[in-house]
């Protein structure tokens, strides 16, 4: 097939182009500079120009292909309803392109908020009190009515060498306070990936994916924040310490609801459905490596 993928060159979306040229697909990857274009066609992908903000572009990728997988997202905090927005746009727009067409869309939601305290499973639905903003998975799946095959995948913290998410925003924490800190008993647990198995779940749910289907990229159900840590702490040369509650804000920042998340997760509805099996390092082995602390 040829696949349309957004966010081609960042974290994720570079190992998923990877993974589906490997198995023989090719790729049109979205690029919004002469940078990534570059890197793409480094890759092996040919180059769609735009962004997410360029409804037309996203229209002509995704009307030139047999399938679209869309892990693009502006990840800047200070304006994430604005972003969420963005992202609703671009999925409509995607939506929209291969309406009646039966070809697969394959976006990206997340796990942090699906279901705190409990373990999140594929059946589970975002409640409608949640109250946030995005939107990715309601949006992408309200086009299966109109003949889409629409799938949402659920990543958690995903890792990897060139990894700039929730760990290394723990790692700079732990640096700038001197000390690594986790909230209460620490028991609170995060799911995680290795991008490179992220990366062949969403080839897999292009290949064999059901119209409506919400996969999750969980390889480790919970690691808790206490272990990830203690890690840090050991690997920095500083000291290891609980903080109260009331005092996560002054110590992680706007990290702190992060710092206090308790997410778990099981994948084991997408294992059966998509013979999709983990095969990469978990995340505490990953962690404990050179590419969270180069020397």
């Amino acid at each position: 097939m040829r696949v349309f993928v957004t966010g081609a060159t960042g974290f994720v979306g570079s190992a998923v182009v990877s993974d589906l040229i490997a198995a023989g697909h090719s790729v049109l990857g979205l690029s919004r500079s002469q940078a990534g274009a570059a890197a793409l066609r480094a890759a092996g992908a040919d180059v769609h120009p735009g962004s997410l903000e360029d409804i037309a572009s996203l229209k002509a990728g995704a009307a030139a292909s047999d399938a679209v997988v869309h892990t693009a997202f502006v990840h800047d905090f200070s304006r994430f309803g604005e972003n969420c927005d963005i992202d609703r746009q671009a999925i409509a727009a995607l939506g929209e392109a291969l309406a009646g067409s039966g070809r697969a869309l394959v976006v990206t939601s997340a796990l942090g908020m699906l279901s705190p305290g409990r373990l999140a499973t594929e059946d589970m639905v975002p409640p409608a009190d949640a109250h946030v903003p995005r939107v990715s998975e309601q949006a992408a799946l309200a086009f299966v009515a109109r003949g889409v095959r629409a799938m949402a995948i659920r990543l958690p913290q995903v890792h990897g060498a060139g990894d700039h998410g929730f760990t290394p925003q723990l790692v700079g924490i732990a640096r700038d306070k001197g000390a690594s800190a986790y909230v209460g008993a620490g028991a609170n647990r995060w799911p995680a990936v290795h991008r490179f198995d992220a990366a062949r779940l969403y080839r897999l749910a292009v290949e064999k994916g059901i119209a409506g289907a919400r996969y999750h990229a969980v390889a480790d159900e919970g690691v808790p924040l206490k272990t990830i840590a203690e890690i840090i702490g050991r690997r920095l040369g500083l000291p290891v310490k609980s903080i109260a509650a009331d005092e996560a804000a002054g110590h992680f920042g706007w990290f702190a609801a992060f710092a206090a998340m308790d997410c778990p997760a099981s994948s084991d509805r997408t294992r059966r459905e998509l013979g999709w099996q983990p095969a990469g390092i978990g995340l505490i082995e990953d962690l404990d490596s050179s590419a969270y602390f180069p020397s």
